[in-house]
């Protein structure tokens, strides 16, 4: 049976039910007051008109209404819930992406609604706060960059300069870490190594001059020859990471057809996203759908913001 065929993607009380049941494990929470586990559910019995999930806070000092979407990417929608739950497990499912036409097309809503639907599952598939540096001791990180697109405002030249660009880490049997940059000189880029990456691991990587001196600032540093037609010595590759950017390329050439410098992060966040929740790592559709889920609240979009 099709995941598919569950309840909550199907009906909206039971979409409430289920987003109730990743968000308030321990209870449910006052979004006003923050209270815990002290509101009770508001039925036909309680009160004459009854939205879905309403829910209203015990506390004397706060006693307002509420509902589990108050908060997260699904607030003040008027997409049914179900729908949403629908357009996260496609999103999440589809290795290389669903275009708005055809999430439009699948959910029966309009490509504007769908394009925002996408922005803001996007958002809150970007990993926030801090974040923990990758490797560690004995550890191997692959280190590359990729092109994609046009610059704004850039004229089309020779080589790749008038190219978007996309720094992309990864390390072998875990995860990536996709950022796009401005450009790619060691001035710019070790920084952000240094940054995102622990000083006792190993880095791989091409022969491209910014990489030189890694050394440096990290327990090792090899490198593998592509212009020599180089591509594993030992165990020293960047197969991994190219593995990842064919992914990411044909996502986003036969999908997307085209994405502005603005909207980039967030396209590289969702290719980060299943790449880091494969099923290599034992994560299925349906746990691969959770994981955003309990990952919404504050990464609401509005739709004048998505084009910032």
């Amino acid at each position: 049976m099709s995941i598919l065929s569950k309840p909550y993607f199907h009906d909206t009380e039971a979409a409430f039910a289920k987003l109730e049941s990743i968000l308030w494990a321990d209870g449910s929470v006052c979004p006003h007051c923050g209270t815990v586990d002290h509101a009770y559910k508001i039925t036909a019995s309680t009160e004459k008109r009854v939205r879905y999930g309403l829910w209203k806070c015990g506390s004397k000092e706060c006693r307002k209404q509420f509902t589990v979407t108050v908060g997260t990417i699904f607030e003040g929608s008027k997409v049914p819930l179900y729908k949403w739950f629908q357009a996260v497990f496609l999103m999440v499912s589809s290795k290389k992406g669903i275009s708005a036409n055809q999430m439009a097309r699948t959910l029966e809503v309009t490509v504007k609604t769908a394009w925002l639907m996408g922005h803001r599952i996007r958002e809150a598939m970007r990993e926030g706060g801090p974040l923990d540096q990758m490797g560690g001791a004995g550890e191997i990180v692959e280190v590359d960059e990729t092109f994609i697109g046009r610059e704004p405002g850039m004229e089309k030249r020779r080589a790749y300069h008038h190219k978007m660009k996309v720094l992309s880490l990864v390390q072998p049997g875990g995860k990536t870490r996709s950022m796009v940059v401005d450009n790619l000189s060691a001035k710019a880029l070790v920084p952000i190594l240094r940054e995102q990456i622990d000083k006792e691991t190993v880095i791989f990587t091409d022969e491209a001059g910014q990489y030189h001196h890694l050394k440096k600032d990290f327990a090792d540093h090899d490198i593998v020859r592509h212009g020599k037609k180089e591509y594993v010595r030992g165990e020293v590759h960047t197969n991994m990471i190219e593995g990842y950017f064919s992914i990411f390329k044909r996502g986003m050439k036969g999908v997307y057809q085209h994405c502005s410098k603005k909207h980039l992060h967030r396209y590289l966040a969702v290719f980060d996203f299943r790449y880091n929740n494969r099923a290599a790592l034992g994560l299925d559709d349906v746990q691969r759908a959770t994981v955003p889920m309990s990952a919404i609240a504050g990464s609401r979009l509005l739709y004048r913001d998505s084009f910032a």
